[in-house]
């Protein structure tokens, strides 16, 4: 029922600028080389009491028919077709260019209502290109500065007529629109109360959110596309297509999934562009939003020291993981190079032991419904929680079994455990000395603990603290008198 903008234009107008004011947040990357922006980016914004979706595209650029900027205009035509309103934009300062004229000419061919807006229209500079806008065709221009923040009053009076004509198609008022945005309320987190029955963390009616990464072009956008069964996604034979995080809602098997697009992540010596440290941390971003990240290896070279160090940051920042070995189609002798990169898998990752690897391929559509059911079931294993009782009972079989060592001839006795939290999950152990407790013995809990409760891949933490003395008031008291 929400009115569809697409913001389009030639590069460098503003476009990306004009769509993070607009949702609030800076989403987009936005810098002064033109053709930042390749991808289109849908969000949900406000203006005034007015909500909609806007979306951002590519700059309309012409190129030949196999060309990059080619395959970025089909993008932007896309959205035009799926849009109610076209923002139309100009940069006033730099006046009407030839490009204008030409897709000013493609958006009247297109039958949808333009806006046209003159961006960048702060100062005297702009008057000039402000009154050459009327040679376009596309009506009276609104004056705005998206960087600025001016002219938005007038862009919403612009746009409510549209939205209006829109309802009044469906039989709904304006005001009974604005009751029905609000009862879409923000969404609440489900709290747990620590008690011996394991209860779900998570809220199955929420998507999913779901990272892509990897290095680039290991075919990460084109496995979305794959899943999705449309070419959402910019893709081709060139490294470092994407640059935006895009998110693309998808429902599997009655599983609601927000899917994220990422830019590949090259080694760091190597990123020395500020378009590309912008696009590098906006998928580092991704991932410390993410619920579960699917790491993308090009299985032609599997496992090379970039992999891993993505793979390594995704278990730092406490993320579930799940490797996908893509263009599994070019593989020979599918059985052996499955068991050579499970070994591999084992011994260049330890700190995330069976992690799931998954044969795909994003061009054939390979396995991909097991990818999915794979981020599903390390998803549960991440939420899992685990009793108090549970947990203690584990712990005096196993310091029974294997005790902790002495220190300076005094014992060291481990007392007590609880997980404080789940999302990764994360345990604390209460002894006398967690200061002269030896890593090795803490790493021999972590394993066995991961064992027993059959908790692979997924990060797990724990935390070793000093439990109260019950008798050091007494001791203090007796100091005192």
């Amino acid at each position: 029922m929400r009115l569809n903008v697409a913001i389009v234009g030639r590069p460098n107008v503003g476009k990306s600028t004009l769509f993070n004011r607009l949702v609030g947040k800076k989403l987009a990357l936005v810098d002064d080389r033109p053709g930042v922006t390749r991808d289109r980016r849908e969000s949900e914004a406000r203006l005034g009491d007015m909500t909609i979706n806007i979306i951002d595209t590519a700059g309309l650029e012409v190129a030949g028919e196999d060309a990059l900027e080619t395959r970025m205009r089909l993008q932007t035509e896309e959205a035009v077709a799926m849009s109610d309103v076209i923002l139309f934009m100009i940069d006033a300062r730099a006046g009407i260019t030839p490009m204008d004229e030409y897709f000013a000419n493609v958006a009247r061919k297109s039958g949808k209502p333009t806006i046209l807006l003159a961006n960048k229209s702060e100062g005297r500079k702009a008057d000039a290109g402000f009154y050459d806008s009327y040679s376009l065709g596309l009506g009276d221009p609104v004056t705005l500065s998206a960087e600025h923040g001016i002219g938005m009053s007038e862009l919403y009076e612009q746009l409510v007529k549209y939205e209006e004509i829109k309802l009044k198609e469906l039989g709904i008022s304006h005001e009974e629109m604005q009751l029905l945005a609000m009862d879409d309320g923000p969404e609440v987190n489900v709290s747990i109360e620590d008690g011996e029955s394991e209860v779900p963390l998570y809220d199955p009616t929420k998507p999913l959110r779901v990272a892509i990464v990897g290095r680039p072009n290991a075919g990460k956008s084109t496995i979305i596309n794959h899943i999705i069964g449309q070419e959402r996604l910019l893709t081709g034979p060139e490294a470092g297509i994407t640059r935006d995080s895009i998110s693309v809602n998808w429902e599997w098997n009655d599983r609601k999934f927000k899917l994220f697009d990422t830019a590949g992540m090259r080694k760091k010596a190597r990123v020395q562009e500020k378009l590309e440290k912008l696009s590098v941390s906006d998928a580092l971003r991704s991932i410390q939003f993410a619920e579960v990240v699917v790491v993308t290896l090009d299985v032609t070279i599997p496992f090379e020291k970039q992999d891993l160090q993505i793979a390594d940051l995704v278990g730092r920042e406490g993320r579930a993981i799940v490797i996908a070995l893509n263009k599994w189609d070019l593989v020979d002798n599918p059985q052996e190079k499955l068991a050579e990169l499970r070994e591999k898998a084992t011994r260049l990752l330890p700190q995330m032991r069976n992690v799931p690897l998954v044969p795909i391929s994003g061009l054939t559509g390979k396995n991909l419904d097991r990818l999915l059911q794979s981020v599903l079931d390390i998803y549960e294993i991440w939420n899992m929680r685990i009793s108090t009782s549970r947990l203690n009972r584990w712990l005096l079989n196993v310091t029974k079994h294997h005790p902790p060592p002495g220190v300076a001839g005094r014992r060291i006795k481990i007392r007590y455990a609880t997980q404080i939290k789940a999302r990764p999950p994360t345990f604390v152990v209460f002894c006398s000395r967690p200061d002269a407790l030896p890593e090795s013995y803490t790493r021999y809990l972590l394993n066995d603990l991961r064992a027993t409760f059959k908790i692979p891949a997924v990060p797990v933490r724990m935390l070793m603290r000093k439990g109260e003395n019950p008798y050091a008031a007494k001791a203090a008291k007796r100091k005192i008198h």
